[in-house]
């Protein structure tokens, strides 16, 4: 039984048929914010989304069995933990005072891709690892923010409190700057009553500092959390599974 398990689970037809299932799991849910889809297929859809749901469990209950006598290892996989609490909340008996919690969940099982993919859990891998070097550079950005944001607010508040009258509406301003997003007008707003090249100065610098220095200083720090590893590393069920003399057929 453990060893039917195990080459169930670890073929290549199964796990196309589970990653076909997350996407159509993924399709199902975009299906059922059209109105229309729904008058006319409702019935199907639902139907479908509990076959997918019931796969998913058969799968966890494979893998568990596939660890024979040490059911527990499944659970040393962090992915593993993740596609359980996922399924578990689907097939809680949810009223409907938790339908947010439950259509939340159904839609998390897109993420399940993440666990289906080896190249998606390196690179998921790679965020994570690089979250706490991306705190200081986001407080490097919100330093450079808060800077131009004060200088902004001195120099333009007067002549436009739309978008310079106070710190708060300055740093919502430089925001949208920082992404290119008609900055051109907002700067010509201040070039008709400042002479000189002060705004110009003031924003041109302000988008070279920060949106293509600091920002691209994220992707650096994710680029140096992937070189920490290896590209590829071995993400099938192998890593977890008992020596072969401790399973049992």
């Amino acid at each position: 039984m453990v060893g039917l398990a195990h080459r169930i689970v670890e073929s290549r037809s199964f796990q196309n048929l589970i990653l076909t299932a997350i996407i159509g799991a993924g399709v199902i849910v975009g299906l059922e914010t059209y109105p229309a889809v729904m008058e006319g297929y409702g019935q199907l859809l639902r139907t479908l989304d509990w076959a997918i749901l019931y796969l998913f469990a058969a799968e966890i209950l494979l893998k568990i069995i596939a660890h024979g006598k040490q059911p527990w290892e499944f659970f040393r996989n962090s992915w593993n933990v993740f596609d359980f609490i996922i399924v578990l909340v689907c097939l809680l008996p949810l009223n409907s005072h938790f339908v947010a919690v439950l259509r939340l969940a159904r839609i998390l099982r897109v993420l399940r891709l993440v666990t289906v993919l080896p190249r998606l859990q390196v690179l998921v891998g790679a965020l994570l690892r690089s979250i706490p070097s991306m705190g200081y550079v986001g407080m490097l950005l919100f330093i450079h923010f808060y800077i131009y944001a004060v200088i902004g607010t001195f120099v333009f508040g007067a002549n436009d409190p739309g978008h310079f009258g106070t710190l708060g509406i300055s740093i919502l301003t430089l925001f949208q700057v920082v992404t290119l997003e008609g900055w051109v007008e907002i700067m010509k707003i201040q070039m008709t009553t400042s002479a000189g090249y002060g705004p110009p100065l003031y924003f041109i610098s302000f988008i070279v500092v920060g949106g293509m220095i600091i920002l691209n200083l994220f992707i650096g720090v994710i680029m140096n959390s992937m070189q920490d590893r290896p590209l590829m590393t071995s993400c099938t069920l192998e890593d977890s599974w008992p020596t072969s003399r401790n399973r049992s057929l």
